[in-house]
Protein backbone atom coordinates (compact mmCIF):
# COMPACT_ATOMS: atom_id res chain seq x y z
CA UNK A 1 0.00 0.00 0.00
CA UNK A 2 1.18 3.57 -0.78
CA UNK A 3 1.70 5.24 2.49
CA UNK A 4 1.13 8.99 0.54
CA UNK A 5 -2.43 7.66 -1.34
CA UNK A 6 -3.90 6.56 1.06
CA UNK A 7 -4.21 9.77 3.01
CA UNK A 8 -6.40 11.85 2.12
CA UNK A 9 -4.80 15.30 1.29
CA UNK A 10 -6.88 17.96 3.19
CA UNK A 11 -7.51 21.67 1.07
CA UNK A 12 -5.50 25.27 2.79
CA UNK A 13 -8.52 27.44 2.76
CA UNK A 14 -8.21 29.78 -0.23
CA UNK A 15 -7.69 26.73 -2.39
CA UNK A 16 -10.15 25.66 -4.73
CA UNK A 17 -10.21 22.11 -6.58
CA UNK A 18 -12.07 20.74 -9.46
CA UNK A 19 -12.25 17.46 -11.56
CA UNK A 20 -12.83 18.30 -15.29
CA UNK A 21 -12.90 14.91 -16.45
CA UNK A 22 -9.55 13.60 -16.86
CA UNK A 23 -8.12 16.50 -15.04
CA UNK A 24 -7.69 17.97 -11.74
CA UNK A 25 -7.64 21.72 -11.40
CA UNK A 26 -6.44 23.10 -8.36
CA UNK A 27 -6.48 27.65 -8.22
CA UNK A 28 -4.89 29.34 -5.35
CA UNK A 29 -3.69 32.99 -4.15
CA UNK A 30 -1.00 32.25 -6.68
CA UNK A 31 -2.33 31.11 -9.74
CA UNK A 32 -4.04 27.54 -11.38
CA UNK A 33 -2.65 24.83 -11.90
CA UNK A 34 -4.06 21.67 -13.95
CA UNK A 35 -2.79 17.73 -13.70
CA UNK A 36 -4.24 15.09 -16.40
CA UNK A 37 -5.09 12.25 -14.43
CA UNK A 38 -3.56 9.09 -15.38
CA UNK A 39 -6.70 6.25 -16.11
CA UNK A 40 -6.13 3.67 -13.48
CA UNK A 41 -6.13 6.24 -10.80
CA UNK A 42 -9.82 7.55 -9.47
CA UNK A 43 -9.47 11.12 -7.58
CA UNK A 44 -12.29 11.94 -5.92
CA UNK A 45 -13.27 15.19 -3.24
CA UNK A 46 -14.83 14.35 -0.16
CA UNK A 47 -15.89 17.27 2.40
CA UNK A 48 -12.42 19.37 2.07
CA UNK A 49 -10.20 17.01 0.87
CA UNK A 50 -8.95 15.24 -2.19
CA UNK A 51 -8.87 11.17 -1.80
CA UNK A 52 -6.62 9.05 -4.48
CA UNK A 53 -7.55 5.83 -5.16
CA UNK A 54 -6.48 2.72 -7.54
CA UNK A 55 -8.57 0.07 -8.04
CA UNK A 56 -5.51 -2.95 -7.74
CA UNK A 57 -3.93 -1.90 -4.66
CA UNK A 58 -1.48 -4.90 -5.29
CA UNK A 59 -0.24 -3.85 -9.06
CA UNK A 60 3.06 -2.54 -9.19
CA UNK A 61 2.18 -0.10 -11.94
CA UNK A 62 -1.21 1.08 -9.93
CA UNK A 63 0.61 1.37 -6.32
CA UNK A 64 3.76 3.34 -8.14
CA UNK A 65 1.15 5.91 -9.50
CA UNK A 66 -1.06 5.83 -6.37
CA UNK A 67 1.70 7.70 -4.48
CA UNK A 68 3.09 9.52 -7.93
CA UNK A 69 -0.32 11.66 -8.42
CA UNK A 70 -1.03 11.86 -4.46
CA UNK A 71 2.37 13.57 -3.93
CA UNK A 72 2.01 16.15 -7.62
CA UNK A 73 -1.68 16.96 -5.85
CA UNK A 74 0.03 17.72 -2.53
CA UNK A 75 2.90 19.89 -5.02
CA UNK A 76 -0.14 21.69 -7.00
CA UNK A 77 -1.58 22.55 -3.79
CA UNK A 78 1.89 24.05 -2.21
CA UNK A 79 2.30 25.54 -5.61
CA UNK A 80 -0.68 27.97 -5.80
CA UNK A 81 -0.49 28.72 -2.24
CA UNK A 82 3.38 29.33 -1.57
CA UNK A 83 5.05 28.51 -4.36
CA UNK A 84 8.77 27.08 -5.74
CA UNK A 85 11.88 28.48 -6.17
CA UNK A 86 15.78 27.86 -7.13
CA UNK A 87 18.29 29.59 -6.76
CA UNK A 88 21.91 29.40 -9.10
CA UNK A 89 25.02 30.56 -8.30
CA UNK A 90 27.62 31.41 -11.09
CA UNK A 91 30.87 30.67 -9.98
CA UNK A 92 33.76 32.42 -11.84
CA UNK A 93 35.82 35.37 -12.39
CA UNK A 94 33.02 37.49 -14.47
CA UNK A 95 30.91 35.38 -14.82
CA UNK A 96 27.65 37.23 -14.71
CA UNK A 97 23.93 36.83 -15.40
CA UNK A 98 21.50 40.22 -16.85
CA UNK A 99 17.92 40.15 -16.71
CA UNK A 100 15.94 41.74 -19.67
CA UNK A 101 12.09 41.30 -19.40
CA UNK A 102 12.22 37.62 -19.76
CA UNK A 103 15.39 36.75 -21.34
CA UNK A 104 17.96 36.41 -19.34
CA UNK A 105 21.70 36.55 -20.72
CA UNK A 106 24.61 34.95 -19.54
CA UNK A 107 28.28 36.02 -19.68
CA UNK A 108 30.19 32.28 -18.59
CA UNK A 109 33.53 31.95 -19.95
CA UNK A 110 32.42 31.90 -23.51
CA UNK A 111 33.38 34.14 -26.26
CA UNK A 112 29.22 34.60 -27.02
CA UNK A 113 26.84 35.40 -24.47
CA UNK A 114 24.48 33.19 -24.06
CA UNK A 115 20.54 34.18 -24.19
CA UNK A 116 17.98 32.09 -22.35
CA UNK A 117 14.21 32.75 -23.00
CA UNK A 118 12.33 32.18 -19.59
CA UNK A 119 8.95 29.92 -20.52
CA UNK A 120 5.61 31.18 -19.14
CA UNK A 121 4.79 30.59 -15.53
CA UNK A 122 8.50 31.49 -14.44
CA UNK A 123 10.07 34.42 -13.16
CA UNK A 124 13.67 34.96 -12.69
CA UNK A 125 15.65 36.92 -10.78
CA UNK A 126 19.33 38.39 -10.64
CA UNK A 127 21.07 39.48 -7.16
CA UNK A 128 24.77 39.58 -7.83
CA UNK A 129 25.75 36.26 -8.97
CA UNK A 130 22.80 34.36 -7.95
CA UNK A 131 19.70 33.93 -9.88
CA UNK A 132 16.62 33.27 -8.65
CA UNK A 133 14.03 31.07 -10.36
CA UNK A 134 11.11 30.77 -8.89
CA UNK A 135 7.07 29.41 -10.27
CA UNK A 136 4.04 28.07 -9.15
CA UNK A 137 4.96 24.37 -10.99
CA UNK A 138 7.52 23.07 -9.41
CA UNK A 139 8.43 20.86 -12.11
CA UNK A 140 8.80 23.65 -14.61
CA UNK A 141 10.77 25.48 -12.36
CA UNK A 142 13.41 22.62 -11.46
CA UNK A 143 13.21 22.19 -15.12
CA UNK A 144 14.13 26.04 -16.19
CA UNK A 145 16.61 26.00 -13.28
CA UNK A 146 18.69 22.24 -15.03
CA UNK A 147 18.84 23.72 -18.35
CA UNK A 148 20.13 26.85 -17.15
CA UNK A 149 22.74 25.15 -15.28
CA UNK A 150 23.46 22.80 -18.39
CA UNK A 151 24.63 26.13 -20.38
CA UNK A 152 28.08 25.80 -18.49
CA UNK A 153 28.04 22.97 -15.87
CA UNK A 154 30.50 23.34 -12.74
CA UNK A 155 33.90 21.75 -13.58
CA UNK A 156 35.73 19.51 -11.27
CA UNK A 157 39.11 21.24 -11.51
CA UNK A 158 38.58 25.04 -10.71
CA UNK A 159 34.76 24.49 -9.68
CA UNK A 160 33.73 27.31 -12.04
CA UNK A 161 30.43 27.39 -13.67
CA UNK A 162 26.87 27.43 -12.80
CA UNK A 163 25.99 25.63 -9.83
CA UNK A 164 23.26 25.01 -7.38
CA UNK A 165 23.23 27.40 -4.43
CA UNK A 166 23.35 24.70 -2.01
CA UNK A 167 25.59 21.93 -3.78
CA UNK A 168 28.69 21.02 -3.17
CA UNK A 169 31.36 21.47 -5.86
CA UNK A 170 34.68 18.48 -4.93
CA UNK A 171 37.46 19.85 -6.57
CA UNK A 172 40.00 17.01 -7.89
CA UNK A 173 43.87 17.89 -7.94
CA UNK A 174 45.30 18.13 -11.37
CA UNK A 175 47.70 15.82 -12.88
CA UNK A 176 50.71 17.76 -11.47
CA UNK A 177 49.01 17.60 -7.76
CA UNK A 178 48.33 13.68 -8.58
CA UNK A 179 52.19 12.91 -9.22
CA UNK A 180 53.79 14.63 -6.81
CA UNK A 181 52.06 12.90 -4.02
CA UNK A 182 52.33 9.28 -4.67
Amino acid sequence: MSRLGKKPISMPSGVETKIDQDFIIIKGKKGELKQQIHPLVKISLIDNSVVVDVDNKNDKLQKSLWGTFARLIMNMITGVTVGFEKKLELVGVGYRATLNGNKITLTVGFSHLVEFILPAGVIAAVDKNILTITGIDKQLVGEVAAKIRRIKKPEPYKGTGIKYADEVIHIKPGKRAAATTS
